[in-house]
């Protein structure tokens, strides 16, 4: 057996991998190498033995079958504190291996292009990698193994500076290992247990060199997060909580938010955050959202940061006070200045500037965070959206696709004899996108690009219509001439008849109620006009 140490090292991704060779050459390490990483190790001058070698087996089966042998996985399982397991490897004449580096087939990647085969995606199963990685995140005492190129840095700095790997750290890559293994085969089962497959014939199974149909609702679910933090309690002090983020987050998702200063960000926080930042970046033009308890109390789009918070703050000072505000637009010092006369628990926006960070640099307990915009684009990934949402049940999820439906101008359909004017119709749209973001039963009253009443979370959705007016009044402003948006349908004419009460001049509803023309004579009766939108926003 040998006294010096071995690695072996076979990666898919190249990055990183010829520094870390020559780190571990350089402490006297044997390198160990297959395929495509020996070649490149090679070409740039390394002493590098192929698998095949050491195995005295050559790679078979289009390279199916390298790493799977004794010699591989005897070097790697065998403890070194075991005279037994040490006696078999002197017997057979297996050398111990003392660091592993292996990066998977890219089988997650190779499944997200768009026309995936079936074929592509077997061949790109990993079987010989998985395997390996076991054999030594089992044995993390005697193997050190790396599975991430962000590791390298980590390995080659205790390498240098005290020749071994601390179990500390060892430990730590194993259970890095394990996880990953965890995360590869989630995804493997996701996408196999997604294919349809006809039950009653082989015509159902599909062509290999063909895109399979995947179901949106797999067979099995596999949640794959990764946990960024815990957090002091839930959402009261007697329970314990922690954020967990997706392997890879969306761009312009809460989770990648920056935090530039206050303290620590709660479970409350956290959820309340994310309702304002979904609905403020469904914006195009500048726009404030200010949440409380998981409902916008004010929504207003203006010229800049300043008028957007202003009238925004306009719809419910009270309900602002301790609440969260997002802005999809850069804080100035102005609208600093105006923000930092409140109570505000968590401020969002993709930037600020120097001078509006210098005014909450007093507030100290003020959280600011800086979230990138999503670029934007046609799925929900590029939207920095969910594509599914998940909700706990007892002993079970419930799953479904994210609301991401977007309405426009040409959806909507005129069901009175008077018609919206240009600006009602702008209204109508802003009122409907907010209403998405608001608890059911959700009533939203606006006018000029801002909410002027809101109600929310009721079981009836007359309720609903008379807490936005009662709010309206609290902030002394004027519902004569709002838009109101209902995020289901009027089941009869009385909640109509109540935001019309109240000033509401336009309507717009999903429609699809059996009383709907019951709801439209009496939108033509009191002469208001309305508008079906054809889909409802529950939010529960």
């Amino acid at each position: 057996m040998n006294a010096q140490k071995t690695a072996l090292l076979s990666v898919s991704d190249k990055t990183g991998i010829v520094e870390l060779a020559q780190a571990l050459h350089a402490q006297g390490v044997k390198l160990l190498s297959t395929g495509g990483t020996a070649k490149l190790l090679a070409d740039k001058g390394l002493p590098v033995t192929e698998v095949a070698e050491m195995t005295g087996f050559p790679e078979m089966l289009d390279g199916r079958v390298k790493t799977l042998h004794p010699r591989v996985h005897g070097g790697l399982l065998a403890r070194r504190d075991f005279p037994t397991h040490m006696a078999a490897l002197a017997e057979h004449d297996i050398n111990t291996i003392d660091f592993l580096v292996v990066n998977l087939y890219p089988f997650e990647a190779t499944v997200a292009k768009a026309g995936c085969t079936l074929e592509d995606a077997i061949e790109n199963i990993d079987i010989g990698g998985p395997a390996m990685v076991r054999s030594a995140a089992k044995n993390w005492k005697d193997v050190a193994v790396l599975t991430d190129a962000a590791q390298y840095d980590t390995v080659i700095a205790e390498l240098k500076a005290n020749g071994v790997v601390s179990d500390k750290t060892k430990l730590g890559l194993s259970i890095a290992a394990f996880n990953r293994i965890s995360q590869y085969d989630g995804a493997i089962s996701d996408y196999l247990s997604a294919i349809q497959i006809a039950k009653d014939d082989n015509e159902g199974v599909p062509a290999g060199d063909k895109a399979p149909v995947l179901d949106l609702f797999p067979g099995q679910s596999n949640g794959r997060f990764v946990k960024v933090q815990d957090l002091r309690y839930g959402e009261n002090s007697h329970q314990q909580a922690a954020l967990y983020r997706d392997l890879m987050p969306a761009p312009g998702s809460l989770v990648t938010a920056k935090q530039l200063q206050g303290k620590e960000l709660s479970y409350n926080n956290i959820a309340d955050a994310d309702a304002a930042w979904e609905c403020v970046k469904s914006f195009d033009t500048p726009a404030c959202v200010i949440v409380k308890h998981a409902n916008p109390c004010g929504v207003a789009v203006g010229a800049n940061a300043l008028e957007a918070y202003s009238k925004a703050f306009q719809t419910d000072p009270t309900s602002a006070f301790g609440g969260i505000i997002a802005l999809n637009t850069e804080l100035d010092e102005a609208g600093a200045q105006q923000i930092s006369k409140q109570f505000v628990e968590v401020l969002m926006a993709p930037s600020f500037t120097a001078a509006a960070l210098e005014v909450f640099k007093s507030k100290v307990n003020v959280r600011i965070l800086q979230i990138d915009l999503p670029k934007g684009g046609a799925s929900a990934w590029d939207q920095g959206r969910n594509l599914m949402d998940m909700k706990r049940i007892g002993s079970g999820i419930l799953l479904q696709t994210a609301d991401n439906h977007e309405l426009a101008l040409s959806d909507l359909k005129v069901v009175t004899t008077k018609q919206p004017i240009a600006e009602e119709l702008n209204d109508l749209l802003f009122a409907w996108k907010v209403a998405k973001y608001v608890k059911s039963n959700a009533i939203v009253f606006c006018k000029g690009g801002m909410t002027m009443g809101v109600g929310a979370g009721q079981m009836s959705r007359l309720d609903s219509a008379r807490i936005a007016s009662i709010k309206a009044g609290h902030a002394n402003l004027s519902l004569a001439g709002t838009v109101v948006a209902s995020d289901a349908f009027f089941p009869f004419r009385d909640g109509l008849d109540v935001v019309v009460d109240h000033g509401a001049t336009c309507v717009i509803q999903p429609g699809g109620s059996m009383r709907d023309q019951e709801v439209i004579d009496a939108a033509n009766e009191r002469g208001v006009s309305m508008v079906f939108s054809g889909v409802r926003h529950f939010r529960h």
